[in-house]
């Protein structure tokens, strides 16, 4: 056990992991410990660049800082599993462990900067030195209150994607019933006037692509803002579920975060469109009062999908 703990201890900080992070010479360390190695580079797009303690190798470090780098996703599992081990080991409610940065010290304080227990030691001479603290199951029941209210900043993602539901389904019975208009007016016609029902066909199947390509991008984009909340619902009845104060505080700021990054993305909401012009009328004003010889004469309308208030009047 302590060779494994040596094996999921960051060598800068000499603790467990925290939020790991790999550099591109595949070395490991702790995201709070990489910013602080952090040096302004101009020859990097980015501006800034790291020298990895390990292999002295200069990293470009992106311009978001050491959270975009990747995160070592199987060495974070190894310690969430080592972590378990350790505390099912203790016994229920042997949350507070001794400090192993300063030996013999008990984890008694919780900090909320870093949101983890550390010693009096910590506090004073050590890396947490003027954080803000707090005790553990104050922010523990703090936070289990807060908790329940989460799910209701979340915005209904069913009435956007049935709005743009109906708005598809209005354009395509439009097209629906100028095909039928088209399709009875050329059979009367016959044979002569194939060419022309084609190129008035074709007309049609061009705008129905422009409306397939206007809405159904929109409709993806709310389906899959459906799903990641969908998914966080899910992630917030497993915090719910978490026994753990210290792992449901961790948990809960992951939600949080993906939570705020969910409510900051945008519904799509497009204005109204109809055809213009429509087919029907297009028969009814011009190729009805039209003898059969000049009918090679009558161009094929460019149709469009324009807003409402724009479709006054007659089409031309």
């Amino acid at each position: 056990m302590e060779r494994l703990e040596e094996e999921l201890t960051c060598a800068i900080c000499c603790e467990i992991f925290q939020e790991p992070r790999v550099l591109p010479c595949s070395h490991t360390f702790c995201q709070p410990c990489l910013q602080e190695l952090l040096q302004p580079w101009q020859q990097f797009p980015s501006g800034t660049c790291l020298s990895c303690p390990s292999c002295r190798a200069l990293v470009a470090v992106p311009a978001a800082g050491p959270q975009a780098l990747p995160t070592n996703f199987a060495l974070k599992a190894v310690i969430e599993k080592w972590q378990q081990e350790k505390e099912a080991g203790a016994g229920a409610g042997a949350e507070v462990g001794m400090c192993r940065a300063h030996p013999g010290q008990p984890l008694n304080i919780y900090c909320l900067q870093d949101r983890q227990l550390v010693c009096g030691q910590c506090l004073t001479i050590g890396k947490h030195h003027g954080h803000p603290i707090d005790d553990l199951q104050s922010v523990y029941r703090k936070a289990r209150e807060a908790s329940g209210k989460l799910l209701e900043e979340l915005t209904d993602k069913s009435r956007s994607e049935k709005l743009l539901q109906q708005q598809k389904a209005q354009c395509q019975s439009a097209l629906r019933s100028d095909r039928e208009a088209v399709l009875q007016y050329f059979k009367e016609l016959g044979d002569a006037l194939e060419h022309k029902k084609a190129a008035l066909l074709s007309a049609l199947d061009e705008l129905e692509s422009r409306i397939l390509e206007k809405y159904d991008p929109l409709i993806e984009e709310v389906e899959k803002l459906k799903l990641e909340e969908s998914e966080l619902k899910e992630l917030h009845s497993a915090v719910q579920e978490e026994e753990s104060p210290l792992l449901f505080l961790e948990k809960l700021a992951g939600l949080q975060q993906r939570l705020q990054a969910l409510k900051q993305k945008q519904l799509p909401d497009p204005e109204p469109v109809e055809i213009h012009p429509r087919m029907e009328t297009l028969l009814q004003d011009t190729w009805s009062k039209t003898e059969i010889g000049q009918v090679h004469k009558i161009h094929t309308p460019k149709l469009r999908l324009a807003h409402k208030k724009q479709c006054s009047g007659k089409p031309s």
